[in-house]
């Protein structure tokens, strides 16, 4: 193995590396073999040319190689494909280069980003990928680095910091590139920032442009017309002075013929819109599809999804370019399914509204009117004066997972969600700087009910995932296949009447484009959310997913058909694959907890304060995914097994180097002991639980399951 791995690095340090330039972009077709940018090309369809995997013979794919990232946190990467070679990212912003036909790793890059980082990142430590231009390749960093390494050896070429690191930004997007501009955003609006995109020089890092999707001060010069036109939909001063959020955290999309960049914004801070603007206010740009020049950055149209957003409706949801046939006229369109749950198509010369509809049920709005492009709220979407339940929930109709457009089918598949949460107002605000949630949500909303099968049963009929066949010129769906879990895979299309998705209960899927007819699966051990990518090297077809299983939902509940314990990976399938997966570790045993501590009154007080400031990382109700620990464990090495330790842990930041930052600046002594004792509580309720006979588990589960539904139906 040591002596493939000195061949293969001598041969690749003879390799030609072509320089990826402008013209290799606007014209993927012309290698299609490779994958050069996020969605393959610039219009972001994430449609395969490729034809020799077929309908016929796709039940013959097989794993041709896998490559091990070192990981159990999520992975999101869309990997490139060049010359060869794949480059990939894991979790902590980690970048791979293996060899595209047999997985050997080339070369590895390690951006070292402080692990006490991970606190400012509401999602996962995720990042989404990488992108190519000349002979680099383009890294954004969780800590808000923008890094160009060497594409044939992965030494750092320049490294230019995009943000103010006394706030909380983060870096979890894939950047683009057009015309030698590094196109990058950033994400944080949860914890207090003012959201932006900016471009960088591609050889030297040299800042080239920077549009600010929110205003500042309004004491201060605005930095463009743009910001002095925003600025006019905004009320009060909190939102400036908590940062008003609007972070383009995702997705991108450029036109190559109208020369425009489109960019997604995201949610605002606070999220809550009675707090952060009282006056009122349509709060530009949130939530908006912007339209910039790309080599200056100067502002041509917007289109708002969702005006004076009040629920973390974003729109930095994958956006697709496409030519469509609407009432007889060839339509120059781009495509979004934001969080919001209505499917948008708009006129991406000028941001004319074409049509807007409901692709999962919404409570909040009834209709989007087309006469003024503007959303009908309903009765649900006010709570300022009392608590609504209000479909989608803020993890949305739509997330982060990029969906697909096929032009044959005329089919756009999207990784959907149907899901519920309530809303309200606070009444006492404050904003807490740092990595603390900032929504201006009543803390009454973060109470659960105390049994933990009652949390989970709640949980698996709220939210539901499915892949959903929309017919963008109907406004209709086409098909859907329902999933196990709410949170599954990015989606990939092919020229051959093929879709692949990986699923949260770890599958890789194949299904006939036009029908959902589904054709093969394959385990892959953990969850996926991150799309497949297509590529052909010495004729032959592969196909290529991250398998990972992370993100928002997953840190915070227990989600159905979630596997825990695997490995992150790089999956490489091609027809005729003979690899296999090592076997899936062996489930843990439960650990003998500390001796019982506290009152009730301590323990009912600890169970508000853990969900209120830890739920988010470690599991609602203390029921995660298992990709960080579980708190009910502690004390099994004997590292957090009193009072005393788990204040200096939780007080002292006694684990920062590891991530677990201080929370003096929230928690008191008292509160955290009361957290300790609601832990240990549970810790010994789900021992006694395990040591209970199967028949009485099973009893148990089944009245869990059955109030669970009656909750759900009273809701």
């Amino acid at each position: 193995m040591r002596f493939s791995v000195f061949l293969l690095l001598a041969v690749s340090s003879l390799a030609t590396y072509p320089s990826v330039e402008h013209e290799h972009l606007v014209n993927v077709d012309s290698t299609p073999g490779s994958w050069l940018t996020h969605g393959r090309s610039y219009r972001e369809e994430r449609q395969s040319p490729l034809t020799q995997i077929t309908l016929d013979n796709v039940g013959e794919l097989g794993l041709a190689w896998y490559f091990d990232t070192g990981t159990r946190r999520g992975l999101e990467a869309s990997p490139l494909v060049i010359d060869g070679v794949i480059y990939s990212t894991g979790s902590w912003s980690h970048v791979f280069a293996n060899d595209a036909v047999n997985g050997e790793l080339i070369w590895q890059y390690d951006p070292q980003v402080p692990k006490a980082w991970g606190v400012n990142a509401c999602c996962d430590v995720v990042n989404r990928g990488v992108a190519a231009w000349g002979d680099n390749i383009y890294l954004g960093t969780l800590d808000g680095r923008l890094v160009a390494l060497d594409r044939q050896n992965g030494h750092v070429v320049w490294t230019s910091l995009t943000i103010d690191p006394t706030r909380p930004y983060t870096i979890t997007g894939a950047p683009r590139i057009i015309k030698g501009n590094v196109i990058i955003g950033n994400g944080g609006a949860e914890y207090g920032v003012r959201g932006y995109v900016s471009a960088y020089d591609a050889h030297d890092g040299s800042l080239r442009w920077r549009f600010y999707t929110v205003p500042g001060n309004p004491e201060e010069p605005f930095e463009s017309t743009a910001m002095e036109m925003a600025a006019e939909t905004w009320s009060g001063d909190l939102w400036w002075k908590v940062g008003g959020g609007g972070t383009v955290w995702d997705s991108m999309a450029y036109d190559v013929e109208l020369d425009l960049l489109y960019i997604g914004v995201g949610n605002g801070a606070p999220w809550n819109r009675h707090i952060r603007s009282p006056g009122g206010g349509d709060n530009l740009f949130l939530s908006s599809i912007v339209a910039l020049r790309p080599e200056t950055g100067e502002y041509v149209w917007h289109y708002q999804t969702t005006p004076g957003d009040s629920w973390d409706y974003t729109a930095t949801q994958h956006m697709i370019l496409a030519d469509l046939m609407i009432d007889g006229a060839l339509r120059k369109v781009l495509m979004q399914a934001p969080k919001n749950g209505f499917f948008y198509v708009l006129d991406r010369a000028s941001g004319e509204l074409i049509s807007a509809e409901k692709y999962v049920p919404a409570s909040w709005a009834s209709h989007v009117d087309l006469s003024t492009g503007r959303p009908v709220e309903t009765e649900n979407a006010d709570h300022s004066i009392e608590a609504k339940t209000t479909k989608p929930a803020p993890f949305g109709g739509h997330n982060w997972q990029p969906m697909a457009f096929n032009e044959t089918t005329g089919l756009v598949y999207i990784p959907a969600m149907d899901g519920l949460a309530p809303y309200s107002t606070a009444r006492n605000f404050t904003y807490l700087p740092g990595g603390h949630w900032n929504l201006g949500q009543s803390e009454s909303d973060v109470v659960l009910p105390g049994n933990r099968h009652l949390i989970n049963a709640v949980i698996k009929r709220i939210f539901k995932g499915h892949l959903l066949a929309w017919d963008p010129v109907t406004q209709k769906e086409a098909w859907r296949v329902e999933h196990e879990t709410m949170w599954n895979g990015g989606v990939l299309t092919t020229a051959a009447n093929l879709v692949f998705q990986g699923t949260g209960d770890g599958r890789l899927v194949a299904y006939r484009a036009d029908s959902g007819e589904q054709l093969w699966e394959t385990r892959t051990l953990t969850g996926v959310i991150a799309p497949p990518i297509s590529y052909q090297i010495n004729d032959e077809q592969y196909i290529a997913v991250m398998a990972g299983w992370g993100g928002a939902p997953t840190l915070a509940f227990n989600l159905p058909g979630s596997t825990n314990g695997a490995n992150g990976r790089l999956l490489v399938y091609k027809l005729g694959g003979e690899a296999n997966l090592p076997v899936t570790p062996e489930a843990r045993t439960i650990p003998t907890p500390p001796p019982r501590h506290g009152s009730e009154e301590s323990i009912d007080a600890g169970q508000v304060l853990y969900n209120t400031h830890c739920g988010r990382c470690h599991g609602a109700g203390l029921e995660g995914s298992g990709l960080l620990p579980d708190l009910r464990d502690m004390g099994h090495d004997g590292t957090a097994n009193t009072p005393e330790v788990f204040k200096a842990i939780v007080l002292q930041g006694a684990y920062r180097e590891m991530g677990m930052v201080s929370f003096a600046d929230v928690l008191s002594e008292t509160d955290t002991e009361a957290v300790y004792d609601y832990i240990v509580d549970a810790a010994h309720t789900r021992l006694e639980e395990r040591e209970a006979s199967p028949f009485w588990r099973e009893v148990e589960a089944w009245f869990m399951d059955l109030a669970g539904a009656l909750i759900v139906w009273f809701i």
